[in-house]
């Protein structure tokens, strides 16, 4: 596996219902490197993290139809939102 070498995930929400408290709503987008971006919801980002790091390290999940791609949803499940966390070339 290549090591991770400053690689960026896209993220995009892709879906948002009831009301996020960080205020997310779909289309938003941020990277994420190894630091979360300052508008990005901290526990949002938390939840990411782990499979940005997988994505970063050229991993992937048996589950995805695209390996550049996963799709992951906030830890609220009362008003979830959901991204899309797409590798960066």
């Amino acid at each position: 596996m290549e090591e991770y070498q400053g690689r960026k995930i896209l993220v995009k929400v892709i879906s948002q219902q009831g009301t996020c408290v960080a205020g997310h709503m779909a289309g938003d987008e941020f990277i994420i490197s190894d630091m979360c971006p300052h508008t990005m919801c901290a526990w949002a980002f938390y939840t990411l993290f782990p499979f940005a790091q997988v994505m970063m390290c050229n991993g992937t999940f048996p589950w995805e139809k695209d390996p550049d791609k996963c799709t992951v949803a906030c830890p609220d499940p009362g008003n979830p939102v959901v991204f899309e966390l797409r590798r960066g070339r």
